[in-house]
């Protein structure tokens, strides 16, 4: 199933120009449409303040400094957008209809919207193949890391780690971190497009990370019976670490993308003892397609 629309919450132009020029190099790969989404707080939201002790006047002016900053942040993202797009030649717009006699190329259309982060874009996610998220340490990382959350936990689909600078390339070495779970066999069932246009496919396992589940070679053989040739690395825990030995791997793998599942231990669990996921959030720098 080929990869057709791509979302992407834009949360400030720090964070979002490699993600932005991330989505737009895919929108050309796949002859894609992306949807650049800008969320700005509803300044109604500040209102239920006035009951923790602060003034109308206050109030008003915290309204007031939020609308002028989400204006401004509007206009900064949509400049940012217009000339990335006009740089690659992408057309801005709604997508053609191909009923209508229309011709299947990249597209993209920005749009600025009021609302709560966290439900639009799991709401948008849900309708689009894949959500790019800007990196969780490109600037910002708390508004990056609430998108990704809502993208993993309540849309169902995939969603892709931009790196915090643009890749060379994505997806022509993709490696697998495979762990035996329910999640990594959804990240495989998302990343399956992109493995037929590979040149080369790398599954990392270890037993360090492998879960109750069919083992690295079990995914060997479906992925052969997709026409797909994938070697089998078993990794080590760097420093015992589980996720800097995954990372390392793949670098020495000198891989362009690698999939994932997300959060087979609980997320409170990985946010106080860290875990795999955590470290690779935090640590990757290569583009990441995760799942849950």
């Amino acid at each position: 199933m080929a990869i057709r629309k791509l979302l992407l919450p834009l949360i400030s132009s720090a964070s979002g120009e490699a993600a932005l020029a991330t989505a737009l190099d895919l929108a050309t790969i796949w002859q894609a449409h992306v949807y650049a989404l800008h969320i700005r707080a509803d300044t109604r939201d500040i209102a239920p303040l006035a009951g923790e002790g602060l003034s109308g006047a206050m109030i008003e002016e915290m309204m007031t400094t939020t609308e002028k900053e989400g204006s401004s942040q509007a206009r900064s993202l949509l400049a940012l957008f217009e000339r990335e797009t006009a740089l690659r030649g992408i057309p801005v717009g709604t997508p053609p209809s191909l009923s209508e006699g229309g011709v299947r190329a990249a597209g993209a259309l920005f749009s600025s919207v009021i609302g709560r982060e966290d439900e639009l874009v799991a709401s948008e996610a849900r309708l689009a193949d894949l959500t790019i998220v800007p990196h969780p340490q490109s600037g910002e990382d708390v508004a990056a890391a609430d998108a990704l959350h809502a993208v993993l936990f309540d849309s169902g689909r995939p969603a892709l780690i931009a790196p915090l600078v643009k890749p060379a390339s994505i997806g022509t070495r993709i490696a697998i971190a495979w762990n035996g779970t329910g999640e990594s066999a959804s990240a495989v069932a998302s990343v399956l497009p992109w493995l037929s246009r590979a040149k080369a496919v790398r599954i990392l396992a270890s037993d360090d990370y492998q879960r109750r589940g069919p083992t690295a070679d079990r995914l060997a053989e479906f992925l052969r019976l997709h026409g797909i040739a994938a070697d089998i690395v078993m990794f080590r825990p760097i420093d015992r670490s589980v996720g800097a030995g995954l990372l390392g791997a793949a670098a020495e793998f000198d891989a362009d993308l690698m999939s994932m599942g997300a959060y087979s231990h609980s997320r409170l669990r990985q946010l106080i003892l860290g875990g795999v996921t955590r470290h690779v959030l935090e640590s990757a720098k290569l583009p990441v397609l995760m799942n849950r």
